[in-house]
């Protein structure tokens, strides 16, 4: 792990000799914000045309609409102006090779990482500790990508701190080609009032 580490510095030494971004303001110039995937495979600055300072990007294992998510955005308009919402999920998500029951057994036999075989089923080592604790958390597994942009969709548009006026489009981010890919049932859903 220390190499990792070292390599991260290292990195951080290389950009802080070339930073020319310090003045930049804090509401993003573009005013809008993308919810997204943790998948290290999706670079939002790439995929969107992003610059440091266009827009806020809240991720999260899957990009769903969770109450932490929904914090980030009520935050994004209300405090920093952005007026319009993606949400974008992705094709060959991790989220859909478990349900709530599996990853709570996995952490219920033990804290390890866990492997997936090539018929995608889940294996632990079962070298304990484990905790029961994962029973009490909502995973928000997939198991159909437009579904669930269609549900984060909803969701976020019928929360009662998310203002009408606020568009929030829905697409899902194919891994294979790099093109986001439309949810049209989510962006009419999102269509601001």
């Amino acid at each position: 792990m220390a190499s990792v580490l070292n390599e991260v510095l290292s990195a951080n030494r290389d950009y802080v000799a070339s930073f020319d971004k310090g003045d930049l303001p804090m509401p993003p110039g573009r005013h809008f914000a993308i919810l997204t995937c943790m998948d290290a495979r999706l670079d939002p600055a790439k995929y969107a045309g992003l610059s440091e300072g266009d827009a806020h990007v809240i991720r999260n294992a899957g990009g769903r609409a969770s109450d932490d998510a929904i914090r980030s955005l009520v935050i994004s308009y209300k405090l920093l102006g952005t007026s319009e919402w993606f949400v974008i999920h992705h094709t060959n998500c991790g989220m859909e090779f478990f349900t709530n029951d599996i990853m709570s057994d996995l952490l219920g036999s033990s804290l390890k990482t866990a492997s997936l075989d090539e018929n995608a089923c889940w294996h632990d080592g079962c070298e304990g500790p484990g905790s029961a604790e994962g029973k009490y958390i909502n995973w928000l597994t997939i198991k159909d990508q437009a579904q669930s942009v269609l549900e984060d969709v909803v969701r976020i548009k019928s929360h009662p701190l998310v203002p009408a006026n606020i568009p929030v489009y829905g697409y899902i981010y194919d891994v294979a080609t790099g093109r986001l890919v439309e949810v049209p049932e989510a962006t009419a859903a999102g269509k601001a009032a």
